[in-house]
């Protein structure tokens, strides 16, 4: 009788820190994002020197540890069921943006992204949107891609790809993966749409070099 009711104590003890830990992490989510809604804040990538210091620049800069190096794989489903891997766009420029219905600052970039897309069709540019809010629904989630003007492909995200970029604790949060599969550039929170252009010409310039280089 007594280790049942010890085995039931740690069950309910367990159960309790699952969920406050879900908790916790959606509230710093929703507090980071309230915060970059209401003062527009950029996250500025550290310079490539102060990432190479290993200190804690990945605080400041969420996107610090996946700079330079190769994008984790991924194969995700879209809103139709189809499967997507990040290796179907091998060869060619890809914007990875994270984003959810409740996310405002999401929804400003958006239209830029759809925009900048079109821009960049003819160099192979192309963006993946993986929504973090999965618990929304399909639905919702097809209803707030058509309301921003989305048109590119949109993947319903795990946890587990989010924590291979990093966790995705800020909300927008994009990176930019050059045509051999390499992150040129992380950003966290709302960017300026010339930001995200300039982001585009360094991704496409990257992987078109080495392109050329490898025709020599």
């Amino acid at each position: 009788m007594k280790r049942n009711t010890l085995v039931l104590g740690v069950m309910i003890v367990g159960i309790a820190l699952l969920l406050w830990s879900g908790w916790h992490n959606l509230r710093q989510r929703r507090i980071a994002m309230q915060l970059a809604e209401a003062n527009h804040v950029v996250l500025t990538p550290a310079q490539p020197s102060q990432s190479a210091q290993g200190d804690d620049s990945e605080d400041v800069d969420p996107g610090a540890k996946l700079r330079g190096k190769t994008a984790p794989a991924f194969t995700l489903s879209t809103l139709d069921g189809k499967k997507v891997s990040l290796a179907d766009y091998k060869g060619r420029p890809v914007l990875l943006n994270f984003w959810a219905t409740w996310c405002a600052p999401c929804k400003i970039e958006m239209p830029w992204f759809e925009e900048l897309r079109k821009q960049y069709a003819g160099q192979g540019f192309e963006i993946l949107g993986l929504t973090a809010d999965v618990d929304a629904g399909k639905d919702v989630i097809g209803k707030t891609a058509k309301q921003v003007g989305v048109t590119y492909p949109i993947l319903l995200t795990t946890d587990k790809v989010q924590d291979a970029y990093g966790g995705i604790e800020y909300l927008p949060m994009s990176f930019y993966v050059d045509r051999d599969g390499k992150v040129i550039e992380a950003t966290a929170g709302l960017s300026s749409k010339n930001e995200i252009e300039a982001n585009i010409k360094k991704t496409i310039a990257s992987g078109a070099t080495t392109a050329m280089k490898g025709g020599e």
